[in-house]
């Protein structure tokens, strides 16, 4: 039996010649075949990058939004750590509050510590106890202070020769006219120099023109100054009663011989020490200005 084909016509655009082409029809099925196959293969393979791409960026969102949310927990955790200082600072100044002030009151029945009740407050207790503790104007500084008496400093600071005092004067240095905040004392290095006052050291270090200084917070606004130490006897935050040492005479920082100057400040203002000095018996007479 004659096989059944199908006829190509193929013709050329310049010789105008013809050309026929025998195609069986198991050739045309099996090419048709063929494209069918590829391009399903086609199809699947562009699905399959397109699911592909959609998982990067969905995979790529989701690493986003988990470093947006390990950013915010680490905020979060800040925060927790800055509220858990606070607590603890709070219960800290309430516990120094009840001391001082025996407010605490007075547990009835039996004293094991498991009838207490909870031990540690509330954000909330805590927070409003500590807006009534500063609504009645306490604070940490006087808790600390309660065994101050003499805060207004009245005694000598050093047994030593006044040399120069408090006000105008003219400048050792420059010969010109200058205002002296404080009192100078003459002494040989190594004189003990003491406080005048009850206080909480604040500044005991180098200082520039004052070469080796102390300071002593008496509360009330009350602060001495000590300059020209040749060594300390005391370190910042060191409560010291009236009389004790804060170092000796010496002459560091600007000066042309060994002396202590004492300043008085009331409220970071240098005041006339002669103010709260108490009379002595002894002439000290002013000789020479010689410091800063």
């Amino acid at each position: 039996m004659k096989q059944q084909y199908f006829i190509l016509v193929l013709a050329h655009s310049l010789h105008g010649r013809l050309r026929r082409v025998h195609v069986p029809h198991q050739v045309l099925y099996i090419g048709l075949v063929l494209a069918m196959v590829g391009g399903f293969s086609i199809f699947g393979f562009v699905s399959s990058y397109a699911r592909m791409a959609l998982k990067v960026a969905d995979y790529n969102s989701l690493r986003h939004e988990a470093e947006e949310l390990r950013a915010r927990y680490q905020n979060l955790q800040k925060v927790v750590n800055q509220t858990n200082e606070q607590l603890a600072s709070l219960e800290l100044l309430a516990n120094e509050v009840t001391v001082a002030y025996g407010i605490k009151q007075k547990l009835e029945g039996p004293t094991d510590i498991t009838c207490e009740g909870k031990l540690v407050p509330t954000f909330s207790e805590t927070v409003d106890e500590y807006n009534y503790l500063r609504s009645s104007n306490l604070s940490r500084f006087d808790f600390s202070r309660l065994w101050h008496v003499n805060t207004r400093p009245s005694i000598w600071p050093v047994d030593g020769v006044l040399m120069s005092s408090y006000g105008e004067r003219t400048d050792p240095f420059s010969g010109e006219g200058a205002y002296h905040t404080g009192i100078d004392l003459s002494a040989p290095i190594g004189t003990p120099a003491h406080v005048t006052a009850d206080g909480v050291v604040v500044f005991a270090d180098r200082s520039g023109g004052y070469g080796r200084l102390v300071i002593v917070d008496h509360g009330n606004g009350f602060e001495t100054y000590y300059a020209h130490l040749s060594r300390f006897e005391v370190v910042p935050g060191q409560e010291i009663r009236q009389g004790e040492l804060v170092g000796a005479v010496g002459a560091t920082g600007r000066v042309t011989a060994p002396h202590l100057h004492y300043e008085v400040r009331l409220r970071k203002a240098p005041v006339n020490p002669y103010r709260y000095l108490t009379p002595i018996t002894t002439a000290r007479q002013p000789k020479t200005d010689f410091s800063f």
